[in-house]
């Protein structure tokens, strides 16, 4: 005789639909709705199937890079002419929300070949540059990392020691960068250095160059999804028309944060979002004490205040996306947008994992990937604390990290 199951049947069917309680799609575009609905058909059908199969494996799923690519989340906010979408920033906060949902280590990629690859190329890279590298990264053709932490600087990346020095026709970089998003799976690297007179310059390093090489990091309790590693370079030349011509100084690669912080803000609604919903129609379900646990008042008062944190998180990036459209977005309001949001997340998540029960921790559901996921979206980027200073230097105008 068989044993019974000790995990209850689930439904795998993926009915997601957001909740929308201060009815927020009314200030949508009909293009975003479009576009938002055509990445949450992508995340049903492509993301949530395999997204506890490759986390528990520890593997990021490489074959989605192209299909990322196909539904024009890689440069949806680029021009045209360089391959991308041309969007608004409201459209590109809904695909990273959407794509969220579905597991943080997938929208790290997406986010990564978005702000902090294509960005950097596009708003201060040379037009050959931009030609040669925005249509392949565009097309899924080249995937991108971003090197900018270093092992003993990273919420201080002004004591960055990789460097380079002038040669005659090449640049001779030498270094290593940490915590790196797609390093052993990218193509080309975005690397910030020092040159000769210590100034920081951003510099294109293909792989393949001789010297550069990455390492994987193992063993993550979070984002296990995605590839994480190291670039090492070892005296790695560069050719000259590598160097970005427009970034000077650590302002730039800031600048690109800026850009990642932003779509971080609304891919943890994603993660939240979820996390909501699973909670509420498990407590519909979950019978005890002859009842559903929806019928009581604790379970009711952590439903409530899970809405209201979502909803409240909603409305800032609807407002932040509104002012990135009009090029008014300032580094304080992303910082805030993205503290207050990935905080939400993680007090969603665990309000959820608690309404599950035992069942909170189980693969069945994915409430403790997506808490583990978001311990991790909590400090890259700018960790939790530093978002709280730079508003605080914002509010004072005394920077307290200095």
């Amino acid at each position: 005789m068989q044993a019974p199951s000790l995990t209850p049947p689930r439904n795998k069917v993926d009915s997601f639909e957001s909740p929308d309680f201060y009815c927020l799609d009314d200030l949508l575009t009909a293009e975003h709705k479009l576009v938002r609905s055509a990445v949450r058909n992508f995340v049903k059908r492509e993301i949530t199937p395999i997204a506890e199969e490759y986390a528990q494996r520890a593997e990021f799923p490489r074959h989605l890079v192209s299909k990322f690519s196909q539904i024009g989340v890689f440069g949806a906010t680029i021009p045209a002419e360089y391959g991308g979408g041309g969007l608004d920033q409201i459209s590109y906060g809904l695909m990273t929300q959407e794509i969220e949902r579905g597991d943080s280590g997938l929208r790290s990629c997406v986010s990564v070949q978005n702000s902090l690859v294509m960005y950097p190329i596009w708003a201060f890279g040379s037009e050959v540059q931009r030609q040669k590298y925005l249509p392949r990264l565009a097309k899924g053709e080249l995937l991108g990392c971003f090197g900018l932490t270093e092992a003993n600087h990273g919420s201080d990346p002004g004591g960055m020691e990789t460097n380079f020095i002038e040669r005659s026709d090449y640049y001779l970089l030498n270094g290593s960068k940490l915590w790196i998003t797609n390093a052993d799976i990218a193509d080309i690297a975005i690397v910030w250095a020092r040159n000769d007179q210590g100034k920081v310059r951003g510099l294109i390093v293909e792989r393949g160059m001789e010297g550069f090489s990455t390492a994987e990091i193992k063993n993550k309790w979070s984002l296990r999804a995605s590839s994480t590693g190291e670039l090492i370079f070892q005296d790695v030349q560069v050719p000259k028309e590598n160097l970005l011509p427009e970034a000077f100084g650590l302002k730039s690669a800031l600048k690109c944060l800026e850009q990642a912080r932003y779509g971080i803000s609304w891919g943890v609604l994603g993660a939240a979002m979820e996390c909501y919903e699973i909670a509420r129609r498990y407590s519909l379900e979950r019978i005890q004490f002859g009842k559903p646990i929806a019928s009581f008042q604790l379970v009711q008062k952590k439903l409530a205040e899970m809405l209201t944190d979502i909803t409240q998180g909603q409305l800032i990036c609807w407002r932040l996306g509104m002012l990135k459209n009009e090029d008014r977005a300032t580094t304080a309001q992303i910082s805030m947008a993205k503290r207050n949001n990935v905080d939400m997340a993680l007090r969603v998540a665990r309000e959820a994992r608690q309404i599950l029960g035992a069942m909170g921790i189980s693969g069945e559901y994915p409430i403790m990937r997506h808490l583990m996921n978001l311990e991790s979206v909590s400090t890259y980027e700018g960790t939790h604390d530093i978002q709280l200073l730079i508003l605080g230097a914002e509010i004072t105008g005394i920077p307290a990290f200095k």
